[in-house]
């Protein structure tokens, strides 16, 4: 009885309620470098608007926005005019049933007003705003709409010289300039481990500050943006709180608010912070990939909210792994994580053909930058990774590469991507997953999909269909569960103050069967919601360099396998 009501419920077909950073969009190609021949796919700076109960996704230089009624599904809208050069880094807001809209600059551009963005018919609200005096810019502008006084504001910067700003807008003259800029604050990197330039903090350049975001929450205003530089890991989003829309502002001790330095999809900066239609924070970001150029990037968004005492926070903890989307008001930090795990890290893996230097092997390393290069891009090439053991596997992402993709038309009708997915237990018979073949045609450069939980030890990828001009998987990324128990709790979690106090060391002890660790820390015990992921084999040992200076931290570590996750450890302090 037991064996036929488990076949039951295998034979039920997944529910597709879950997403998986970087998210699952047509990501737009784009030539930034015309000069020296180079077309990728990116998509950077978003802006998700929750409009009249449904989402619209603004991002740089994308030539439109994207759709979407649950977060999930994701139309491309073209708007039926674009009278200007790209939108770079769009400010977007909601009130009153019509949707402004208003690009960076640092010359004069019109703020447009949509009635009905799903069809993506733009009218002028303004011709354009007068030239910007006493300030640079207005470029990463961020509108605002005070809910307290009805009071309009444009917020703005991006530089490593001059501070972010705040206007007001007389919406009496559809949003024009009502008074002069006003200078809202600067980094400072002596002070804020976190703010300083390069991988891991690491680079001694001056950091950039950019991306501003307004969000009334209890009483107080939180004035987010992204810092230090989206070229590397850390590019994270922060926060200073007022009581008024214009400051002054007090710098938030508990900084950064979302940060994801490791794992797959790195990078968290330059985004926005909403609610969904059952009143849950989300924060976006920016993450990074800098294969073809520095700017190429991804989206990504990740689970947020504010503490009863008026912490704002953002969960990036296993954020690159499938989590549900919420059906209604959270009541739990993490109760969104699905708990599905990563099987296919470092896994032995085969291809139908591969290009020197780009092996198949590089398909299961969790490095976005690497990828395996097929012979040819035709339909029939294969992957396949063996999983070692058989395990329950719930979910596959493929993570394409561009590749010398050279100069063609970004809107042609061959750029889409189609596959096939297979699952076998002994790499001879195989069982089809999941058929992209018969969909109507989209473009997936990181396509997620939910399949029928399955027992499989080897998981094969088909190519049918790719746009670029070759194939190129970065990762084939395979999501379920593994038999066997969770790792123990990490033991002999200690934690020290370097000689500069902006940087801590955190040491553990390893844990057996442990595939990786995820050191959490944050101002108070209850409250460690910032996460650095580390595989096992790069030891125990983490260099934290995102701490500020005169703030106590409590840090935790916990192990995760294929399996699930350990307890976390007791917390120590950081004094």
């Amino acid at each position: 009885m037991k064996t036929l009501l488990a076949l039951a419920l295998l034979a039920l077909p997944a529910a597709a309620d879950t997403f998986c950073n970087p998210i699952d969009l047509d990501y737009r190609y784009n030539f930034e470098q015309l000069n020296e021949g180079i077309s990728y796919r990116s998509g950077a700076d978003p802006v998700i608007i929750n409009h009249q109960g449904e989402y619209y996704l603004f991002v740089t230089i994308s030539g439109g926005w994207w759709h979407s009624k649950d977060l999930l599904h994701w139309d491309f809208v073209t708007p039926d005019k674009w009278p200007m050069e790209d939108m770079c880094a769009p400010a977007a807001w909601s009130d009153n049933g019509t949707l402004y809209l208003f690009q960076s600059t640092f010359g004069q551009r019109p703020i447009f007003k949509v009635a009905d963005p799903k069809q993506g018919h733009l009218e002028f609200y303004n011709r354009w705003l007068p030239l910007m005096k006493g300030a640079e810019g207005p470029w990463d502008p961020a509108l605002f709409k005070d809910p307290k006084s009805d009071r309009w504001f444009m917020y703005f910067g991006s530089s490593n010289t001059y501070p972010l700003y705040g206007i007001e807008l007389d919406p009496k003259r559809n949003l024009t300039y009502q008074s002069a800029p006003v200078p809202m604050f600067k980094l400072d990197p002596k002070n804020h481990g976190w703010e300083r330039f390069g991988q891991d903090h690491t680079d001694p350049r001056d950091p950039f500050m950019e991306g501003a975001w307004m969000t009334y929450h209890g009483g107080k205003y939180y004035l987010q943006y992204g810092a230090p530089d989206t070229e590397h890991n850390v590019y994270a989003n922060a926060t200073y709180v007022g009581d008024t829309p214009l400051g002054p502002f007090q710098y938030a001790p508990y900084n950064p608010v979302s940060y994801k330095p490791g794992g797959f999809a790195v990078g968290a900066g330059h985004g926005n912070t909403f609610q969904d239609n059952w009143g849950n924070y989300w924060n976006t970001g920016t993450c990074w990939i800098g294969h073809n150029w520095d700017f190429e990037r991804r989206i990504v968004m990740y689970p947020a909210g504010f503490d009863p005492d008026g912490q704002m926070f953002s969960l990036t903890r296993f954020g690159d792994f499938p989590h549900r989307l919420p059906t209604k008001e959270r009541e739990l930090h993490d109760d969104l994580f699905t708990g599905w795990m990563l099987l296919s890290y470092h896994k032995p893996t085969t291809a139908s053909s591969q290009q020197e230097g780009h092996g198949p092997e590089l398909a299961a390393d969790e490095q976005i930058k690497t990828f395996w290069l097929a012979g040819q891009n035709k339909p029939g090439e294969w992957l396949t990774v063996d999983l070692g053991q058989s395990c329950t596997v719930k979910a596959v992402q493929v993570n394409y590469a561009d590749y010398k993709s050279g100069l063609f038309d970004p809107l042609a009708p061959t750029i889409y991507t189609t596959f096939k997915l297979w699952g076998s237990q002994d790499g001879q018979n195989w069982t089809l997953l999941k058929d992209l073949t018969g969909e109507p045609h989209r473009d997936r450069p990181n396509a997620y999909v939910e399949v029928t939980p399955t027992p499989c030890r080897f998981v094969k990828y088909e190519h049918d269909h790719v746009g670029a001009a070759n194939l190129a998987v970065a990762d084939l990324r395979v999501f379920g569960n593994a038999p066997g128990a969770p790792p123990s709790v990490p033991a002999g979690v200690r934690a020290r103050r370097e000689p500069d106090a902006r940087n801590a060391i955190v040491t553990w002890e390893p844990v057996s069967g442990a595939v990786g660790y995820n050191v959490r820390w944050g101002v108070a015990p209850d409250k460690l919601y910032q996460t650095y992921q580390v595989w096992a084999e790069k030891g125990t040992r983490l260099e934290l360099r995102a701490l500020n200076l005169g703030q106590g931290y409590s840090v935790a570590v916990e192990a995760f396998n294929e399996t699930g996750v350990s307890p976390l450890s007791p917390s120590t302090g950081i004094p």
